[in-house]
């Protein structure tokens, strides 16, 4: 990434490396002055994925700034258990540290500030104590559970060292716990991987599989990956989606112990030597636990197709392969949509055959592609056999089978005001909201009829004006217009209580911003198991489309092309089908992998994928 801009001039990074016996050692032994204003604490350059990063012990009789400085620095570096950072640390200090605890990210390097109160210039005296202040723009924090979480505000720390009275070399005594590093260093140190457990409620009656949902965190990228995903999965899903979700390894299951690295033979096959804990499971378990772990190592690395699971004493519990892993659970991301559906000139509900370049659109069959009701938006069912339309006047909300000669019934919910455009869950429920100002309210249709649920949203504040279920149908993306009028992008986990009564009690809990750093966000959609595509505008800036995550943090790689004018978006959780959207300036228009935005259709509005 380079180092990041101080007082906005770049400077060269301090740290220095050296390629030598296959690794990169990155100089932390620079020096600065003992006392003045803010300093920063440099940051590394972005190094080859394939290169690991060291860093330098302190080096003898090395002042104090020094060694906050060499300390921070061995913070980015690639040392597994950070011995390297607790050489600059006191044995009290070292023992009591915990790096695992958390990893706050700044915007930029953290500045050192000497304490002008306590600090002083140690070349003048012989005092054995000096104290540091580390300062900051906090942009998110990774927990303990390895949870990113973006955050706001100014970042402080006190950093207190003290001089070894034998030895004479200065050390720290008193440190924050965790980690704290720039952004740059964070996105170089680590990634971003998903995890998988099974969605808790049985959200389709004719299920055959469970329906996997993916939960990201955060690991340190090149200090044994395969190996701190194992133990994540092994250890629940995050506090967030744990509600929800359940995981079939059997409560205190880990790693059998001894087993420090994890690695797939030359096979493409991953052994995992599990301990006592999950020695009874039975065959369907281990293999729902198989499928947990086989899930997750795709997502990290095409290199494993097939988890043996061994049992603490030795011996085989289970052994899955890729496509049985499919018959035990269910994904989004597999199933690749059979058509593009939009609403044409003359507001129909019209499709396009998926997967190939052509782009004649025919009316779906059924009521709503005969063009008798007149469409504004519509929204398809997962299994694209039923679809849900919102009429011209965006009041009313119809439902309708898509074959031949199936009839529109009256609206199945309708509004003083004006609807959202639809979505479907994986159950076959229909979720929408109303924004009558005098009675705003998010519903659920259940089967796309019947009388409409109003779902819970505590803490929610402001008007729901678009809704999107994801995939899995545990988590739903809303936009949230706010009393000033901004729009927000907001995640909550669904929940549902099937014991309440006659009818069930949902509930959106928990809501969290997916794109903190947009305040006018005007579409979104769900374009991965844990990611979205969304277009907005960025603080005092113009209008910018991206990727986000669930939890806040920006996936790896390029953002869409600029598009100007988005209105809406269509993007399929199956990532080989390309991105659409509507443009007022454009009409339709579709981006397929590696090239630029292709004209659809200029009449026509309301793209939308399953969903």
């Amino acid at each position: 990434m380079g180092a990041d801009r101080v007082g906005g001039v770049r400077r060269p990074a301090r740290a220095v490396a050296y390629a030598a016996c296959g690794a990169v050692l990155l100089a932390g032994c620079a020096s600065m002055p003992d006392s003045g204003d803010l300093r920063d604490v440099e940051s590394t350059p972005r190094q080859d994925s394939q290169l690991r990063v060291f860093a330098m012990p302190p080096r003898e009789d090395a002042p104090p700034s020094e060694i906050v400085q060499g300390f921070l620095e061995a913070l980015t570096s690639d040392d597994p258990q950070y011995a390297t950072a607790r050489q600059y640390l006191t044995g009290t200090a070292s023992g009591h540290w915990r790096p695992e605890q958390s990893t706050t990210v700044l915007a930029g390097s953290p500045n050192i500030q000497a304490d002008r109160t306590t600090g002083h210039d140690t070349s003048h005296d012989n005092s054995d104590d000096y104290a540091f202040t580390l300062t900051g723009d906090k942009v998110a924090r990774v927990d303990v559970q390895q949870s990113y979480t973006p955050m706001r505000g100014e970042y402080s720390q006190p950093v207190h060292l003290t001089r070894d009275k034998k030895s004479g070399q200065w050390r720290i005594d008193v440190l924050p716990q965790g980690v704290v590093m720039g952004q740059s260093d964070f996105q170089r140190n680590y990634m971003s991987v998903n995890k998988y457990y099974f969605a808790s409620n049985t959200w389709a009656d004719s299920a055959t599989s469970a329906t996997a949902v993916a939960d990201p965190v955060f690991v340190r990228r090149r200090v044994d990956a395969m190996t701190q995903v194992v133990r994540s999965v092994l250890s629940g899903p995050t506090d967030w989606l744990e509600p929800a979700v359940s995981s079939s390894f059997p409560a205190g299951t880990e790693l059998r112990r001894g087993v420090t690295s994890l690695a797939p033979d030359d096979q493409n096959r991953l052994t995992v030597p599990l301990n006592e804990k999950a020695s009874g499971v039975g065959r369907e378990k281990c293999r729902e636990m198989a499928t947990q772990l086989l899930f997750t190592l795709q997502n990290l690395t095409p290199t494993v197709d097939t988890v043996t699971l061994q049992r603490a004493g030795g011996g085989t519990l289970c052994s899955l392969e890729e496509e049985q892993a499919e018959a035990v659970a269910t994904r989004g991301s597999v199933k690749r949509p059979d058509y593009l559906y939009y609403v044409d000139d003359k507001q129909r509900l019209v499709r396009i055959a998926g997967g190939g370049t052509a782009m004649v659109a025919d009316p779906v069959p059924g009521g709503l592609g005969e063009g008798v009701q007149k469409l504004q938006a519509a929204a398809v069912s997962w299994d694209e056999r039923t679809a849900a339309g919102v009429g011209d006047n965006g009041k009313s909300l119809f439902v309708g089978s898509l074959v031949e000669g199936g009839a529109l019934d009256a609206p199945v919910l309708q509004s003083q005001v004006r609807l959202t455009v639809p979505s479907w869950d994986a159950r076959g429920d229909l979720w929408v909201a109303d924004r009558d100002p005098a009675r705003p309210r998010l519903v659920v249709l259940e089967q796309g009829g019947g009388q409409p649920l109003d779902v819970r949203v505590p803490g929610l504040k402001g008007r729901v004006d678009a809704v999107r279920v994801a995939a899995d149908g545990v988590r739903i993306a809303l936009v949230v217009r706010a009393e000033n009028d901004s729009k927000s992008l907001l995640i909550g986990r669904i929940e549902r209580d099937d014991k309440a009564g006659d009818r069930p009690v949902v509930s959106v809990l928990e809501l969290r911003s997916a794109a903190p750093e947009l305040e006018d966000v005007t579409a979104m959609s769900w374009a991965g198991e844990s990611r979205l595509v969304v277009a907005g505008r960025e603080k005092g800036g113009v209008q910018t489309m991206r990727y986000v995550q669930v939890d806040g943090s920006t996936p790896e790689g390029p953002p869409p092309a600029a598009l100007t004018g988005v209105q809406s978006l269509a993007a399929a959780e199956d990532d080989r089908s390309p991105l659409v959207a509507y443009s007022s300036e454009d009409g339709i228009v579709r981006l397929p992998s590696g090239t630029q935005w292709q004209k659809v259709v200029k009449d026509g509005l309301a793209p939308v994928y399953p969903g």
